[in-house]
């Protein structure tokens, strides 16, 4: 347990089952590199580890299979998945989709106090140094804007999307210097949604998605090319 003992410290919200806590750790893991693309995750070990039966951790990495973290093999076992350029584009056009929609129908009804949480959320990005805070900050401003939208099923559909996406904009945020941009972006947004402009808003947050997706497809051809 002494590797995820960093990985677990200041969860200020107890998970509910074992699976959930087993889950919530693997995830961070992933997302930080720790467990790295291709490692292996027997179940076996990770019980030991972890101090509790196998059946926690065969659920966990079911969980995170279904969002997309971890690929179960038939004879293999589970391994971490593989970061690769077909499954950014297809999260991030999956994301610009979701998102563009819950941005206009939140606009529609936009309660000031949501725009003003996310202001909010904007100078906690400016001020935090802890790399494995922004991630979750990131998405606590795009929710703040879509949480208006009166969509439950959308939001949800957009949280699972974000935590399969995590592990990107880790690296879009740290690894690309790409913060200081991200966050003239996501101000750009506020402004828009403050105006009311709901054309202004959407276009800003789809470039927004395009362009961190292309930079992550240069971060991964430049990796694989060794460049």
């Amino acid at each position: 347990m002494d590797r995820w003992g960093k990985i677990g410290e200041g969860r200020s919200v107890r998970p509910q089952t074992a699976a959930d806590g087993v889950t919530a750790i693997l995830r961070e893991a992933i997302a930080t590199g720790t467990l790295a693309p291709g490692a292996a995750l027997r179940q076996d070990e990770l019980a030991r580890e972890f101090g509790v039966s196998r059946m926690p951790v065969r659920d966990a990495l079911r969980y995170l299979e279904a969002e997309g973290l971890v690929a179960i093999h038939p004879t293999r076992g589970a391994v971490v998945a593989a970061m690769n350029a077909a499954d950014i584009s297809e999260l991030y056009a999956l994301r610009e989709l979701l998102e563009a929609e819950a941005l206009r129908l939140s606009m529609q009804k936009q309660n000031p106090d949501s725009l003003r949480h996310a202001a909010s959320v904007i100078e906690q990005l400016d001020r935090e140094t802890d790399v494995g805070r922004w991630g979750q900050l990131n998405r606590e401003f795009h929710l703040a804007l879509y949480r208006d939208c009166g969509n439950r099923r959308l939001l949800d559909l957009i949280e699972a999307q974000h935590t399969a996406s995590d592990r990107y904009v880790r690296i879009v945020l740290s690894n690309l210097n790409y913060r200081e941009r991200s966050q003239d972006e996501h101000r750009a947004m506020l402004f828009a949604c403050m105006q009311g402009d709901r054309q202004a808003a959407v276009g800003h947050l789809t470039r927004h998605f395009r362009d961190a997706c292309a930079a992550l497809l240069d971060y991964m051809i430049s990796r694989n090319t060794g460049s």
